[in-house]
């Protein structure tokens, strides 16, 4: 009898989520998460902080690169405070920026965390995998948007005319940099989104491949819509890895799909 019991109450928990939370626990561990996530940006503010020159010149390479290449655009690479309070101002923003992008891992795991409960107990364990493929992804948008910086900036400056002279202000240039990576590094984070909700049969491959026309025309309109610098060479550098991806998560949505009824055949 006992046996039975326990039987019983394991197959409760296996199929029903823990939705058995009230809402003021709900709010309650919406505000840990929220507090643990704040505490990992503060910390990687104050490490941003600590190597904030290093970092300055590692942001304005390509700008300064592109200077060089072309001496035509008149332009040295040098950025301008036009107020006193625009160096520190740029100094807060690349530690806010900053903190937020190394903090990702907690973020991401606090995320997890608090969606869990309302899981069932074989969907939780994708947790390793969603944490690390979300900043896997992320760091690779990044890096793209960083790569694709100076064409960005010369497409931009081309078009500006032979007779203006480039004289960019720190925090412009900061702002458009950190954006360009947090909208490259979110976009990258959309396959994870659909791989999730095929994983928890909210929709099937054969959903995603139905509707891949409308699926492409929605990744340029957002690319062209998150991209901040507007400018075609960013506009494809990112809609185009997240076509393929796309494509990726179809596919890996349909090996999930295999292997359950691979498993389902097993079990009868």
């Amino acid at each position: 009898m006992p046996q039975t019991m326990a039987l019983r109450s394991r197959k409760r928990r296996v199929r029903r989520p823990d939705d058995e939370a009230t809402l003021t626990e709900h709010l309650g561990e919406l505000r840990l998460r929220v507090i643990r996530s704040l505490l990992a940006v503060a910390v990687g503010m104050i490490l941003v902080l600590l190597r904030y020159e290093p970092l300055l010149r590692f942001l304005t390479k390509p700008y300064r690169s592109l200077c060089e290449e072309r001496p035509d655009f008149a332009c040295d690479g040098t950025l301008y405070g036009l107020g006193p309070l625009d160096g520190l101002a740029a100094r807060m923003r690349i530690s806010v920026y900053g903190g937020l992008i190394l903090a990702l891992p907690v973020i991401m795991w606090q995320i997890w965390r608090f969606v869990a409960p309302a899981l069932h107990r074989n969907e939780k364990k994708y947790a390793i995998g969603f944490v690390v493929s979300s900043v896997l992804l992320f760091a690779l948008g990044g890096y793209i948007a960083y790569w694709t910086l100076d064409k960005a900036l010369e497409f931009l400056i081309s078009w500006s005319g032979t007779d203006v002279e480039q004289a960019y202000q720190i925090t412009k240039y900061v702002n458009l940099v950190f954006l360009m990576v947090l909208a490259f590094g979110i976009g990258f984070l959309f396959p994870v989104l659909l791989v999730f909700l095929q994983l928890v049969e909210a929709i099937t491959p054969g959903q995603l491949v139905t509707q891949w026309r409308w699926a492409i025309m929605l990744i340029f309109l957002t690319a062209a819509v998150i991209t901040p610098s507007g400018d075609p060479v960013s506009l494809f550098a990112l809609s185009l890895p997240m076509c393929l991806l796309y494509g990726l998560s179809v596919g890996i949505g349909y090996a999930v799909a295999w292997r359950r009824r691979r498993r389902a055949r097993t079990v009868t």
